[in-house]
């Protein structure tokens, strides 16, 4: 799906300026800040080469926000992620030295290259917003956001999240190849020097607070409460499917409704917000039948089919 309405200005103002380090990739920026908006994670699964890393980093120096990366390999530590006591002989005591997971906006890159101890050290910190070491819970600064990376090929030695993990993640995105002209136009920007070089803050982090403030008041009516509640309820009643959306699910499809909304300069969510992000809110959190995957059924297909099943509510009802 391609996401064409008009923004909110100040968001546009951000979009625009990471599309001078992003090529043709509107709807990939929109859907990265409505998770950003709704105190959401996001799943980048692509290939490599195509912009995820230089998206996250675009996004962090347009909030003027602090980024740290975090490259997962097979020896990293869970301590490696979220910190470590370490004795100070001279006081007597022990200080924390905190991991790069302190910042607020985090690159998890290729996150499936890691042991599942150190994966979940990483999704604990992003489902409770703190972090513990040594019987110590810390917060983490607000605004607090993920960007994990997952390369969908070359699995040999790798650990894939399952599913249990990947309901983490408000979002799942796929980047994709640019078109012809797209690339031409990445290469002239690329010619003489990286245009992530000159970008500049276009919003303060103050600021971005209090955007995650007025998406969180923005309306949802009971009737699309009861639309979101249908589709997940079809989810689990699909005969692909051999496990539906969880409730967790159907949080995740509202707040990032509403972010969606309020970026669209809407106070209320309307059935077509619902509609827009069910694919990417929810195709990771089913388990599809081996014997659909042979019919060659995915879960975007199957999503495709329950928003088509599902009645759309009367407008004007509550």
């Amino acid at each position: 799906m391609t996401i064409n309405e008009p923004l909110l200005p100040p968001l546009e103002q951000v979009v625009r300026n990471i599309e001078q380090v992003i090529v043709g990739k509107r709807n990939v920026i929109v859907l990265s800040l409505t998770a950003l908006l709704a105190k959401g994670h996001v799943l980048l699964e692509d290939v490599p080469g195509v912009g995820k890393t230089m998206l996250v980093r675009a996004l962090a120096k347009s909030f003027s926000t602090e980024l740290k990366r975090i490259q997962f390999t097979p020896d990293l530590l869970p301590s490696d992620v979220i910190g470590v006591s370490v004795y100070n002989p001279k006081e007597r005591q022990f200080e924390y030295k905190p991991g790069p997971i302190i910042a607020h906006i985090v690159l998890a890159d290729e996150i499936n290259r890691t042991s599942p101890k150190t994966q979940s050290a990483l999704l604990e910190a992003m489902g409770e917003g703190s972090v513990t070491v040594d019987g110590v819970t810390r917060a983490l600064p607000q605004p607090f956001f993920v960007m994990a990376t997952q390369n969908p090929i070359e699995y040999e030695g790798t650990y894939p999240l399952p599913e249990a993990q990947l309901d983490r993640f408000l979002l799942k995105l796929r980047m994709g190849y640019p078109s012809a002209e797209e690339e031409v136009d990445m290469l002239s920007r690329l010619e003489h020097s990286s245009p992530l070089e000159d970008i500049a803050p276009v919003m303060t982090v103050e600021e971005l607070r209090s955007l995650q403030r007025k998406a969180a008041d923005v309306h949802v009516s009971d009737t699309v409460k009861r639309y979101i509640v249908d589709l997940i309820q079809q989810s689990r009643q699909h005969e692909a499917v051999y496990l539906g959306v969880s409730p967790r699910g159907s949080v995740a499809l509202m707040k990032a409704a509403q972010a969606y909304a309020f970026i669209h300069g809407r106070d209320f969510v309307i059935p077509d917000d619902v509609q827009q992000l069910a694919p990417y809110v929810l195709a990771h959190r089913l388990l599809v039948r081996p014997e659909a995957k042979w019919d060659k059924f995915d879960a975007e297909t199957i999503i495709g089919q329950l928003i088509a099943r599902t009645p759309v509510p009367v407008p004007g009802r509550r």
